[in-house]
């Protein structure tokens, strides 16, 4: 029976200490006038800037990796626009029922590929061969988008929100869990029961991220499917929408569409 209870001991201590790894320490914050209701953040190294889809504008702005602002109207007369993507000069977003093309160098919009059937796009990410991936929300599907023609690649994912490619693989959002997809489209459940409301998410290391919650939650989660609560600002009203990550820093952008905020916020490994 001791030789149980140490068993059990050891192993809770484990588990706890995979549970607590990471913490959060705030960098700075936008004020809540310049941004309006931002839903998706994006950081891009070669710029060294961070994009800032502000839906409740239709715009796209842009910030520096201090919080400065650089452009408040980056991009305009966009829809209700969401999740943000960039690949070789292209910027991609999410509108209701279409992808937005964007060529980031000449700051102009190339075209919207329609998404038929769609009912509310939400975020976007592509992989290294250039194909896109776009989450419908309403309608708990993921499209595969190829050659600017769309297709339904995944069904019953509800509430299916955030999205990460990673090598060959897809991880997808839904409302309580994280779901990897292989190549093969086998979906493996990473992590679940997860307070309703899951929206983006991040790699930090291998097999470790960082999940958001809309609500104003902030996740660690292990590929083991661990996972630690890292921040909760519900009690501020601040909001933790679609995040993105600056590896070279370890910082993490958080973006808060009710107060019309983006937060950085340092992620630390405890020793």
């Amino acid at each position: 029976m001791k030789m149980r209870f140490l068993l059990v001991l050891v192993l809770s201590t484990i588990h706890i200490s995979l549970l607590a790894q990471y913490r959060l320490q705030k960098i700075w914050e936008t004020d809540t006038v310049t941004l309006i209701q931002p839903e998706s953040v994006l950081y891009d190294g070669a710029s060294k800037s961070i994009y800032v889809s502000c839906m409740g504008a239709g715009k796209i702005a842009r910030i520096k990796t201090t919080g400065n602002i650089l452009r408040t109207d980056w991009i305009t007369g966009l829809d209700a626009n969401k999740g943000c993507a960039l690949q070789n000069g292209l910027f991609y977003t999410a509108e209701p029922t279409a992808i937005v093309v964007i060529n980031a160098k000449k700051v102009t919009v190339t075209k919207r590929i329609k998404v038929p059937g769609a009912v509310m796009l939400n975020d976007v990410a592509i992989d290294a061969k250039g194909t896109i991936y776009s989450t419908d929300t309403r309608a708990g599907k993921v499209y595969q988008i190829e050659n600017d023609n769309a297709i339904v690649y995944l069904e019953n994912m509800p509430g299916a929100n955030g999205l990460l490619t990673d090598g060959s693989d897809v991880y997808v959002l839904t409302s309580t869990t994280i779901e990897k997809v292989s190549k093969e489209k086998k979906v493996t459940q990473i992590a679940s029961g997860f307070e309703s409301g899951l929206d983006g998410i991040v790699k930090i290391a291998e097999n470790e991220f960082i999940v958001s919650n809309y609500k104003g939650l902030l996740y660690y989660v292990n590929s083991n499917g661990t996972k630690q609560l890292l921040l909760d600002t519900r009690d501020l009203g601040l909001m933790s929408n679609d995040i993105s990550y600056n590896p070279a820093t370890q910082t993490l952008y958080v973006p808060s569409y009710k107060t019309s905020q983006v937060f950085a916020y340092k992620v630390i490994k405890e020793k």
